[in-house]
């Protein structure tokens, strides 16, 4: 059974510029009550994703397990910041902005190693970042 964390985890693809630049600016902006980790450098088993999801999409982890991709995840940790935040993130919850958010989301999340600040590392999933200790797989 995966441990569980107090706090709620959201996990990116730390290999992406394009992916690293925007959780950074959404971490300064929001500030929400989250760990902020690249998936290269975490326990996913721990958590309860495998590395086939981590490497496709965002996550939220909650505290009691529940995994979140896209752009619920994105929803999720707006919720999280709370204030006037949490308006547009529970918006985000709610069809049809749901199914345009994750429309919008799969096309960025598609086309991110053509966005500002992408490479093409950022289209192909690594095997680890280095120096991170638990990247083994």
């Amino acid at each position: 059974m995966p441990q569980r964390s107090v706090l709620s985890v959201l996990v990116y693809d730390g290999d992406c510029a394009f992916c690293t630049t925007s959780v950074n600016h959404l971490m300064r902006r929001l500030r929400p009550k989250c760990t902020v980790t690249p998936w290269q450098c975490t326990d996913l088993g721990a958590l309860g994703v495998t590395r086939r999801r981590a490497q496709h999409e965002l996550l939220y982890i909650s505290p009691t397990g529940t995994v979140y991709g896209g752009a619920q995840a994105i929803a999720k940790t707006l919720l999280r910041a709370g204030g006037i935040w949490a308006w547009p993130g529970g918006a985000l919850t709610l069809p049809p902005a749901r199914w345009i958010a994750q429309g919008i989301y799969r096309i960025i999340a598609t086309h991110r190693h053509r966005l500002p600040g992408g490479s093409p590392a950022c289209a192909v999933p690594t095997e680890y970042l280095p120096g991170c200790p638990l990247a083994t797989g």
